[in-house]
């Protein structure tokens, strides 16, 4: 396998296991294990998911939903707050699979009711801390008049509460992450009482957050998790140790193009085109775009190395900064081996993978 330009270079093995270490702790706690798949945008990697079992699916475009259904998914939740200039597309869907879609607004409900030309389920967005989108937990009245324009429509399936509760992105321990994974729950479950009171009977509870389903040992009383990038992990899931560097199934493979021994500095072709421009900052509160592994022909990849990280991106260029001892063992024309930050955006930059094995995996966009 020659590598002579930025690789995403794939291990089929982690991202086997991490998918069969999720849907069995999904099993264990009684839950129903809906993995989004905007991560890895891949039908054949979406077939690794349907070889475990799984059968229901979250996407975050109605494109995406087409594509998967295209490729025999036929229960599928697009997790975007709907999006009512797409009504075609979701016409188009709903008359195919049983589609779930996400709704906060009244205005949105108004305009389903009046164009929709099949049953959908219809899931209520709300926001448990993260603040991105959603109705506020305890705006109950609102929820309740939105469940009650909901259901009005015959073809309008209300299936219950959905959020993400992305603020475990800023935690800064395991305990933080499990807390606000709890406290969401509780949240949920008290917005569910309110609408048993009000009338609404089978409301089922939709989590997905990474951080807090692979931290979380028992998920409390939902009805489905939807975590998404677990199946890669990352530098950021890493740091957040939702993970173990082992975990991590993807890393950048870029060739080394020149060093600067005035400033232990090695020069890759890799930039924010290949990696994105996510960062972190880590424990000893270096900024960093990546870590540094040594590139290993036979297993992709080995533990990142002290001391090493990617310091800034330009479009083409990576900067990575050394230790003295990395930087000498290093020559210009090696490969390296660089664990992204966030593995969604890397994934969805690249389009394709290359598994350790040599086989060439494309996503959706590299099918269009």
């Amino acid at each position: 396998m020659e590598i002579i330009q930025p690789t995403l270079l794939l291990n089929k093995e982690k991202a086997i296991l991490n998918i069969r270490k999720m849907d069995h702790k999904a099993k264990e706690n009684n839950v129903r294990f809906r993995p989004h798949f905007k991560t890895h945008q891949s039908a054949e990697i979406g077939d690794w998911f349907r070889a475990e079992g799984v059968r229901s699916i979250t996407v975050s475009s109605f494109d995406m939903a087409a594509y998967f259904a295209s490729h025999g998914w036929e229960d599928i939740t697009v997790a975007f707050p709907v999006n009512i200039r797409e009504i075609r597309k979701i016409n188009q869907l709903a008359r195919e699979v049983r589609l779930g879609l996400l709704v906060e607004s009244p205005e949105t409900v108004e305009f389903l009711s009046r164009h929709l030309g099949h049953p959908v389920s219809i899931w209520i967005k709300i926001d448990v801390g993260y603040h991105r989108t959603g109705i506020e937990w305890n705006d109950f009245d609102a929820i309740i008049h939105l469940a009650q324009n909901i259901t009005k429509s015959s073809k309008m399936h209300l299936s219950g509460l959905l959020t993400h509760a992305g603020h475990t992105y800023h935690a800064k321990s395991p305990a933080e992450i499990e807390t606000i994974y709890r406290d969401s729950v509780i949240m949920l479950k008290e917005v569910r009482f309110k609408l048993q009171a009000a009338g609404f009977t089978s409301i089922q509870i939709s989590v997905g957050d990474t951080p807090g389903c692979s931290i979380a040992e028992n998920f409390g009383e939902v009805d489905e998790i939807r975590p998404g990038n677990f199946v890669f992990y990352d530098v950021m899931q890493m740091n957040l140790r939702s993970c173990s560097p082992q975990e991590i199934a993807v890393a950048m493979i870029c060739p080394v193009v020149t060093k600067h021994a005035s400033r232990n500095e090695i020069i890759i072709y890799g930039g924010a085109v290949h990696l994105s421009k996510e960062n972190i900052i880590d424990h000893e509160g270096k900024q960093l775009f990546g870590l540094v592994c040594f590139y290993d022909e036979q297993q992709g990849w080995n533990r990142p190395l002290p001391g090493t990280f990617v310091k800034a991106l330009s479009q083409e260029h990576g900067i990575i900064q050394a230790s003295r001892e990395i930087f000498d063992r290093i020559q210009t024309g090696d490969l390296l081996a660089i664990l992204p930050v966030h593995s969604c955006l890397t994934a969805n930059l690249m389009r394709k993978y290359m598994t350790t094995g040599g086989e060439l995996i494309r996503t959706m966009a590299a099918e269009v």
